[in-house]
């Protein structure tokens, strides 16, 4: 059994990490937030130490390390985003393996630096891509690798997830913290293109605001238009009032139906991880850079054929 240290405790992902510690036969040590709205963890740890001040956690995660017995093992963060590498770090010299929710962190920089935390602490990190780990992702990689088509792949990209007014007066809609919505929402969504269809080719911005983003991606093997936002009014007639969240691909015209699954994805991501099967820095890299280019590019018109549909109703 290990231990482990959850940093984000309170936030809307952390359930899904403490399910995934408690359903691998693991212990919650300890929890940090800032907020301590918390009570979850009654349901699955009420014995876990937890505390509001970053400088009490870490010195209580210090004083464990007396005994080898309760010594921390992992230290999963799901704090905001713009806070991971701070936490990553922190977590590595504690002596700790660590597994941090999406994205990693924001730039290429950022992953180079905590690869040489790495290395002066000789301990990993893992990042959450669970979508790897999705059983119609996966078909669809087989597929691919497959079949050997003379042309790319047309695939679709759409994702829309409501969001209400207290997304922008959180952390999530500030981009200093969350990024921006592509990279919030989307960045494991573009791992999972360049997990199935190879190396981006093409990386080409149409349109951007602070709650959605359309453009167009080129891989080895697929051409993908992608359409993702938080404003309810984007939502397809065929959903809107029935559900708040559409999310759709379609390769070659073909529906990839992934929609169910999704709330086990972090305990087989924490097997995969304990497995020695985690994914690492290098292999979260392919989307940090992708999020990182379309933050810093100019949005563009789009040429025949990389316009997503709903493209057109907002320019």
């Amino acid at each position: 059994m290990k231990n482990f240290a959850l940093i984000g405790a309170a936030g809307y992902i952390a359930p899904r990490h403490m399910k995934a510690i408690n359903e691998t036969g693991n212990h919650l040590a300890v929890g940090y937030d800032t907020n301590d709205s918390v009570g979850i963890i009654d349901s699955i740890s009420p014995q876990s130490e937890f505390f509001t001040e970053f400088e009490r956690f870490q010195e209580y995660a210090w004083q464990l390390k007396r005994d080898s017995a309760t010594a921390l093992d992992y230290v999963a963060i799901c704090s905001p985003n713009y806070l991971h590498q701070a936490h990553i770090a922190a977590g590595l010299r504690l002596g700790c393996d660590v597994i941090c929710e999406k994205p990693l962190v924001p730039n290429a920089e950022a992953l180079d630096e905590i690869a040489l935390v790495e290395k002066e602490t000789g301990k990993k990190v893992y990042n959450i891509l669970q979508l790897r780990h999705h059983q119609a992702i996966l078909d669809l990689k087989n597929k691919v690798m497959q079949e050997s088509k003379s042309d790319k792949y047309e695939v679709e990209l759409s994702y829309v997830t409501s969001r209400g007014k207290w997304y922008m007066e959180s952390w999530k809609g500030d981009p200093r913290k969350s990024f921006g919505v592509a990279t919030n929402i989307g960045v494991h969504f573009f791992d999972m293109l360049h997990f199935i269809f190879g190396k981006l080719q093409k990386n080409v911005l149409h349109y951007t605001s602070e709650n959605k983003a359309a453009g167009y991606l080129e891989y080895e093997k697929a051409r993908v238009p992608w359409f993702l936002s938080i404003d309810a009014n984007d939502l397809p007639e065929s959903v809107k009032g029935k559900q708040p969240t559409y999310r759709s691909i379609t390769v070659d015209g073909e529906e990839i139906e992934f929609s169910q699954g999704f709330t086990d994805l972090h305990t087989v991501s924490y097997q995969e991880i304990l497995e020695g099967r985690g994914y690492g820095i290098e292999d979260a890299r392919h989307c940090v850079e992708t999020v990182e280019h379309i933050r810093q590019a100019t949005p563009e018109q789009a040429q025949e054929g990389e316009a997503h549909p709903f493209l057109s109703r907002l320019i």
